[in-house]
């Protein structure tokens, strides 16, 4: 492979704010819910980089054939590998594709293939676009991209801020994660945040039904969160993390009282010592990461009655689609109280709709 920007590169990020910036110079374009990637094509040659700077290539067959008959001969693009199912994104489905078994990675492509939705272009042919403004990268990608079809997409984009806060409210329906805002004199700066991202931001009510201990020693590293569903069980949902270390210590005594005879009757008891099946499809307590084999995610039971109030953006199926974050103790709620009807619905809106630009 030899290409004027080559392998590999930390992809541009993006940095939160609350609201869509407005203004002169402003692009907008939705944020895709699936694995970052930036794609170089040199001939037959594809390699699929993440975000980690670990490729993706052998876990997505499908979308390398797609790269080699859609994109330019010499190319690398920035965008987004995602899973369509239905009217919406499938990020668990996606999640899946991350598999060490080679038949299972071949089978899968085929029973739940990938999507490439190409947002910014970083070369073509001898030319490097990294010091080219956003503005004119986004033309020569339309321009360089205009025969794309289906598995193949070029993000829809607009430079009208209030169509972007209707695609804020809209698109999240279709299992998109919200917005990016883009400035058209910017440059593509790898692994710095200059763009800006408005993600949605919900609070929730969960029940505290376990823990696990930090990395670094006895202290707490994630919360096990539930909520109960229709038929009073107790469903784990995610895990909230990223506290101050100082807080982790605490913690171990805030929840010591909780501790005892905890697994005694636990919804969860079952999970104690649970492990994924043989194509991992199971994401339980006690489960292996299927993205670090090595890590430890055995967990602590606690009794199924401290409630916590959390932030979180949006649920995939009935899981937190990312970690919830530490609002604070609800000692007026019930850990029965706590169930999905809560939960906000996102408008509906049909995937194919934001495809198609």
């Amino acid at each position: 492979m030899d290409l004027p920007v080559m392998p590999p590169v930390k992809p541009m990020l993006a940095k939160p704010a609350a609201a869509l910036p407005t203004g002169e110079g402003w692009f907008y374009e939705p944020k895709w819910d699936g694995f970052r990637c930036i794609v170089f094509r040199d001939g037959d040659e594809v390699e699929l980089g993440s975000r980690n700077e670990r490729p993706l290539t052998r876990y997505f067959p499908d979308v390398a054939e797609a790269v080699k008959a859609q994109l330019p001969e010499r190319c690398v693009v920035d965008g987004e590998i995602v899973v369509p199912r239905g009217d919406r994104l499938d990020f668990e489905s996606l999640l899946q594709r991350i598999h060490p078994a080679a038949s299972r990675v071949t089978k899968l492509a085929t029973e739940t293939p990938a999507s490439f939705v190409a947002f910014d272009l970083l070369a073509i042919g001898d030319e490097s676009l990294l010091e080219t403004p956003y503005a004119e990268r986004q033309a020569r990608l339309r321009e360089a991209l205009a025969g794309a079809k289906a598995p193949v997409y070029v993000s829809t984009v607009t430079q009208d801020a209030e169509v972007g806060q209707r695609w804020f409210a809209e698109f999240e329906g279709a299992g998109l994660d919200g917005v990016i805002a883009k400035r058209g004199d910017q440059v593509y700066a790898p692994d710095q945040r200059l763009m800006t991202k408005v993600k949605h931001v919900r609070t929730a009510d969960c029940v505290v039904a376990g823990f696990r201990w930090h990395k670094s020693g006895p202290v707490v590293g994630s919360l096990l969160l539930g909520l109960y569903d229709d038929a009073g069980s107790l469903q784990h949902i995610g895990v909230a993390a990223s506290f101050p270390m100082k807080r982790r210590a605490e913690l171990v005594d805030e929840l010591t009282p909780y501790r005892a005879e905890a697994l005694d009757g636990h919804p969860w008891q079952d999970w104690a010592n649970a492990q994924t099946d043989a194509d991992g499809e199971h994401r339980m307590p006690g489960a292996t990461s299927r993205w670090n084999a090595g890590k430890d995610l055995s967990w602590v039971p606690l009794r199924p009655e401290l409630v916590v109030e959390i932030r979180y953006d949006q649920l995939e199926g009935s899981r937190l689609r990312h970690t919830g974050q530490f609002q604070r103790w609800r000692p007026d709620r019930e850990a029965r109280s706590c169930t999905y009807d809560q939960l906000e619905v996102p408008v509906k809106y049909d995937l194919a709709e934001v495809l198609g630009g």
